[in-house]
């Protein structure tokens, strides 16, 4: 990807939390032990997924992609937060700033395609059983994951592109936690009319399609539950779909408010605490969602274990 900056700005200053400046140790350790659970958390989800082979499932293969995304989608931001919390010079290149807003925004749409199609995925188990394993194969599912990965970093590169283009005269702090379209259009000398509308339509077509899939989805995932008959069996339906649809609200939730609106951007402090909600505290809660409302991910973690200590012990 080539950048055009047409300007002498060769690097952004990240302002952070310039509110807290005598709390930056403690947002360090804070957020630094927010990543390690993050990291430990999706890691141990995906691992746990694939090495179990009762776990092999189309709904369980789509949480295993999930948190393999949440890895990298905490990676393109909170590693530079942490280091610009310890430094005196909170800079990033251009060139860098920009990459950042790119996988960022690439990694949100992927996450916004992939839980459209576990919603799909749903519906597909809750109102069409008989015909479920013959429409989500093992195939299907790789290729709903990689449509979803392809599409998700196709998406922001015009987006990209405009905001290169555009000339940079002087002010260069970012007014942020971390280097994103709405900041990055307030600091351009020119109109940027243009790239407001642009981010607009891109994000509502992402975001609010996705999302209306999902509602609708679910709410013919309801009504067929609400068929079943058995008290149990409708418990056991709602059981597969609560942390789903937890993580959907979550998400959504936060991105919608963010970036499907006409305007660069609203208070500086709305901003970032949206950008908190979405970029650290979904992927953290994700692998809890998951995991504690889970009682097969509980049962394949605590086989994995006994796995371990049994080879442990034959080792000593």
């Amino acid at each position: 990807m080539q950048f055009y900056n047409q300007t002498g700005v060769t690097e952004f200053i990240i302002m952070g939390f310039p509110n807290l400046h005598g709390y930056h140790m403690f947002l360090f350790s804070l957020l630094f032990i927010i990543y390690l659970f993050t990291i430990f958390g999706n890691v141990l989800i995906f691992t746990v997924i694939r090495s179990d082979p009762q776990l092999h499932t189309p709904m369980y293969f789509f949480i295993s992609v999930l948190s393999f995304l949440e890895i990298w989608y905490t990676a393109t931001t909170i590693p530079k937060m942490l280091s610009n919390l310890l430094s005196e010079r909170k800079s990033i290149s251009f060139a860098g700033c920009l990459l950042q807003t790119y996988f960022f925004h690439s990694l949100g749409a992927t996450e916004c395609y992939l839980l459209t199609a576990m919603a799909y995925d749903r519906y597909l188990a809750i109102c069409n059983p008989l015909r479920y394993p013959a429409i989500m194969t093992a195939r299907m599912c790789t290729q709903l994951a990689a449509g979803c990965w392809l599409c998700g970093f196709l998406c922001p590169v015009t987006e990209v592109i405009l905001v290169s283009k555009l000339p940079f005269c002087g002010p260069n702090k970012i007014e942020h936690i971390f280097c994103d379209f709405p900041p990055l259009l307030s600091l351009a000398c020119t109109d940027t009319s243009l790239n407001v509308l642009v981010d607009f339509s891109v994000n509502a077509f992402i975001i609010l399609v996705t999302f209306l899939f999902i509602m609708i989805s679910y709410m013919k995932i309801i009504q067929s539950i609400m068929k079943i008959h058995t008290a149990k069996g409708r418990e056991k339906a709602f059981s597969t779909c609560a942390s789903h649809l937890t993580v959907v609200l979550l998400f959504f939730g936060s991105i919608i408010f963010m970036y499907v609106r006409l305007k660069k951007s609203y208070s500086l402090d709305y901003d970032r605490a949206l950008a908190i909600i979405y970029a650290i505290f979904t992927p953290l809660v994700n692998p809890i969602i998951y995991s504690l409302r889970n009682a097969e991910i509980l049962k394949a973690i605590r086989k994995l274990q006994t796995k371990r200590d049994v080879r442990s012990s034959t080792q000593t």
